[in-house]
């Protein structure tokens, strides 16, 4: 049965039973017994967030990630209204992290405090805050291996996942949990029905949990989320981040570092920096097809937010996911920005509050509204500039080819002859698209006339080369380049296109511990000469596998193809679109060039762009050349790494 078959079933069977268990009731107690109010479609907020239940409670999972001999406890705070304790029951949006007595939460970097009997007296970000009052309990739960809870972070391993899993069999009544006195309690107070939310690690937590099939849990809200970590250190081969898992771990986990120094060990010695391949331990991270959780079992609604132009969750682990999604029917939606790892409450509060609470209320209250009539897709084309599409890619979108010429230049007909070469060797990206008319050893640029039209890029690039290396292999890189005069998101800068005010607005309701308001934030811009639009490498040995790397011959050609990271963005009229060959970036991997030559031959290469063309129905068309160099000096910042 089509799961939106199912979801219409199960969502009429719990309304009947809501109206039936009302309806049946004695007069006298139904008009006690406690109830959310629903007015214009949304809950109101008409329970006391001052007097909300505030607890903990331990839940034993199925794992013992520390090797202690026990089952690690996960430790679970939990704020719900204090009707829940007179008959309410309701449904949990939970925020599993491993960053609340580290990194902290949000823009504000907050964390957990507790009382003095060790019960939460403040939650980071503003659900509890806002959701509360409206029918909601607020789950924030301490990853397995941090903060509270008992066991050792495995960087996105098995016990990750199922930590948090073990939240939802619990509040679904098929797993233990103890209060602080160590008595055994059942969560009486819920319906079951669980959403989990977050960003970055959180957020990753959300896919991972919603990819075990694990039921009750019925939407997820992943923002910034990784769905394999091999693609979050890795990208076919080559190496983005060394030293990645077991210092992840290191940073998460704040315990004594002797009691989980062998297992840091063990995520040292399994994520292969030597190689950058892909092996059982990435496959255990692996949230697309991997054996602990696959795309293919979730049954949970999606509501995915990404920035296009986040460089440390890179937008692949979106786009791979929403492929996985689509395939499999899951109803879903998204935002797509044009920041980098920018929570939506960081670029666009008021509107994420309102869309967030449409979605909670239609998935966990059942509640009708039209959030699922929306257009699934807001795409966001400039600074604060904000679109809606039925689907992304953009359903529109063609495949077209352009092609390296002898000349510099990029066109639509292949080259005829001519090849060119350049060094792998390391290089910041404002090194290889600096001065793209003049030749540099270190890369190669092809670039078009004027664009008499806009042309629109939505979806996943592809380079299909031909090449000869005088080594066994090579770091290839290709970067799709805007050189063009405009106002963008300032992606790169300090906050990866947004700027923190002094001054506050507040969502919810607040008490002197923990009060609902934030500080404003707005739109970083950057008015600049060239923009590289997005990017993708390939170690060559890697070219047929990633798990088993086959090295070239020298001085034999071979034709290779990989993607770049997706993108939506347009190349305005007037703008010149670019192909730069190069080999290792120096701003964003931890891999070591080669230092082999790289011979590419024209005829055989070419650019994919799955394109949207606006004033023209067919290819684009280029204005007449003129003597154009290009700038002469580019600043790239480096975008700052943000775990949380």
């Amino acid at each position: 049965m089509p799961i939106s078959q199912r979801r219409g079933i199960l969502a009429s069977s719990i309304a009947i039973a809501a109206a039936l268990a009302v309806a049946g009731a004695p007069a006298a107690h139904a008009a006690k017994k406690p109830t959310i109010k629903v007015s214009g479609g949304q809950t109101q907020p008409v329970f006391s967030y001052k007097d909300a239940v505030r607890e903990y409670v331990e839940v034993q999972s199925s794992v013992d990630s520390d090797h202690d001999g026990k089952k690690d406890l996960i430790r679970v705070d939990i704020i719900r209204p204090k009707e829940s304790n007179a008959g309410l029951k309701v449904p949990v949006i939970m925020d599993e992290s491993p960053y609340y007595d580290n990194l902290g939460r949000g823009n504000e970097s907050e964390r957990k405090q507790y009382d003095a009997n060790g019960n939460p007296a403040k939650f980071p970000l503003f659900y509890d805050n806002y959701f509360v009052p409206r029918g909601y309990a607020v789950l924030e739960v301490d990853m397995d291996g941090t903060t509270k809870s008992d066991g050792c972070p495995t960087s996105g391993g098995a016990s990750d996942v199922l930590g948090g899993k073990a939240v939802i069999d619990w509040l679904n009544g098929r797993a233990k949990a103890f209060d602080a006195q160590g008595k055994q309690v059942k969560a009486f107070w819920t319906t079951g029905r669980t959403a989990m939310i977050g960003k970055s690690y959180d957020g990753t937590l959300a896919n991972a949990v919603a990819a075990t099939g694990v039921q009750g849990l019925e939407t997820i809200v992943p923002i910034s989320a990784i769905s394999s970590w091999y693609d979050y250190s890795r990208m076919n081969g080559t190496i983005w981040f060394k030293g990645e898992e077991d210092g992840l771990a290191q940073v998460v986990d704040t315990d004594p570092p002797a009691k989980c120094a062998a297992v840091q060990q063990q995520l040292a010695a399994g994520q292969d920096d030597a190689t950058g391949d892909y092996n059982a331990f990435w496959n255990e991270r692996d949230y697309r097809t991997g054996p602990v959780a696959d795309a293919s079992r979730v049954h949970a609604s999606v509501f995915a937010v990404q920035g296009l132009n986040d460089l440390n969750v890179k937008p692949n682990h979106f786009s791979t996911w929403w492929a996985a999604l689509a395939e499999r029917g899951v109803p879903r939606k998204v935002w797509l920005s044009q920041y980098g790892h920018v929570d939506p409450f960081d670029f666009r509060r008021d509107v994420w509050v309102d869309t967030l609470h449409q979605w909670f209320d239609h998935w966990l209250w059942n509640i009708g509204n039209d959030v699922m009539k929306q257009p699934r897709v807001d795409l966001e084309t400039g600074p604060d500039t904000w679109v809606t599409q039925s689907d992304w890619p953009a359903p529109t979108a063609l495949n077209l080819s352009l092609r390296p010429q002898a000349d510099g230049t990029l066109g639509l007909e292949p080259a005829k002859t001519g090849s060119g070469t350049y060094t792998d060797t390391r290089q910041t990206e404002a090194d290889v698209v600096t001065d793209p008319t003049t030749a540099k050893p270190y890369r190669l640029a092809y670039v078009t006339p004027p664009l008499k039209w806009g042309v629109r890029v939505s979806g996943t690039p592809t380079v299909s080369l031909k090449v000869k290396l005088d080594k066994p292999t090579a770091n290839l890189g290709a970067l799709l380049v805007d050189y063009g005069t405009d106002t963008r998101v300032n992606y790169l800068g300090a906050g990866s296109g947004v700027k923190t005010l002094t001054t506050e607005d507040c969502h919810g309701e607040s008490t002197a511990t923990d009060d609902a308001c934030y500080k404003k934030v707005v739109t970083d811009t950057v008015t600049s000469d060239v923009n590289v639009v997005t990017r993708g490498f390939l170690d060559a040995q890697n070219r047929t596998s990633l798990s088993h790397p086959s090295p070239l011959a020298p001085g034999r050609y071979y034709s290779v193809k990989w993607g770049t990271l997706p993108q939506d963005y347009e190349f305005k009229a007037g703008h010149r679109l670019a192909l730069v060959l190069t080999g290792t970036d120096g701003d964003l991997m931890d891999d070591d060039a080669t230092g082999a030559a790289v011979t590419v031959d024209l005829a055989g290469s070419k650019v994919t762009l799955p394109v949207v063309l606006s004033g023209t129905p067919s290819a684009p068309t280029f204005s007449a050349e003129q003597s154009w160099r290009g700038p002469t000096h580019v600043v790239l910042p480096r975008q700052p790494r943000l775990f949380y």
